[in-house]
């Protein structure tokens, strides 16, 4: 067994991306998957999301990144969610600053998780809102991307960047990436201008548009405040929900897609 290593990305910022990070790592935990989700971000707010103080850490993503540290070392076990984290904080900043000028910088990552790629079902990796080194580390180690975003009138011209830097990346350091699939959050079906753009991604990308919509839900907002994800939160909103739901509906493809390969050998 190896890990799906899966980038969760889009260089807009407030579109979902911790939230789905976290909340998607609880949700597929939930369906008794091993679940290791790392913080890319130097705002570490998926670290604080999943109830770890990003102020009191010994060992970082930073630090495996430059190599003071393997990946198994800097690997915490979340309870109240059931999955592991490489945390991340500020210290981000400074490792991508150091990268700049080492020789295969941008295959960090990677390395670094080839050891425990085969103790996970699924690897979340949270990337900030930038296409900066760190998030060219994450893109060059995942199989896949999952694309958060608002239906909002902004949100396809990012997306088009968002499609160049991958084809980049395809094209010279990592030829198997692909789209695992583009997701509407915040979603709001009253609103014409949601309805619209949802429609123009559907009409573009068909079926990498999961079913799944993640809705505006407070109780989703809420959660990061207690350090926990929704689903110990209030397992029955709305928010918690679609999680689970987004959960299945990603297993169901990867099983039909494992059939599919089984079908053909």
């Amino acid at each position: 067994m190896t890990a799906k290593l899966i980038a969760v990305a889009n260089q807009k910022g407030g579109v979902g991306k911790t939230t789905t990070c976290v909340n998607l790592a609880a949700s597929l935990a939930a369906t008794r998957r091993k679940v290791l989700l790392i913080d890319m971000d130097p705002q570490g707010n998926a670290t604080m999301g999943a109830g770890v103080d990003k102020r009191g850490l010994e060992l970082t993503a930073c630090d495996v990144l430059l190599g003071d540290a393997s990946a198994e070392q800097a690997m915490l076990a979340v309870e109240q969610g059931g999955f592991h984290v490489i945390p991340g904080n500020e210290d981000l900043t400074a490792a991508e600053v150091q990268l700049l000028n080492e020789f295969g910088r941008e295959m960090r990552l990677r390395n670094a998780l080839a050891d425990v790629r085969e103790h996970f079902d699924y690897v979340l990796i949270d990337c900030p809102p930038s296409i900066n080194m760190l998030t060219v580390n994450a893109l060059t180690a995942a199989d896949s991307v999952l694309i958060p975003m608002q239906c909002e009138y902004y949100a396809l011209e990012g997306l088009t960047a968002l499609m160049a830097t991958i084809e980049q990346l395809r094209q010279t350091v990592n030829p198997h990436l692909r789209i695992e699939g583009l997701l509407r959050t915040m979603f709001d079906p009253r609103n014409n201008l949601t309805n619209e753009v949802s429609g123009q991604l559907l009409v573009h990308f068909g079926d990498k548009v999961f079913r799944t919509v993640i809705p505006r839900n407070v109780r989703l907002a809420e959660a990061p405040s207690f350090g926990v994800p929704v689903l110990y939160h209030d397992k029955d909103s709305r928010g918690a929900l679609a999680y689970l739901a987004l959960a299945g509906e990603m297993i169901r493809r990867d099983e039909a897609a494992a059939d599919a390969v089984a079908g053909t050998a």
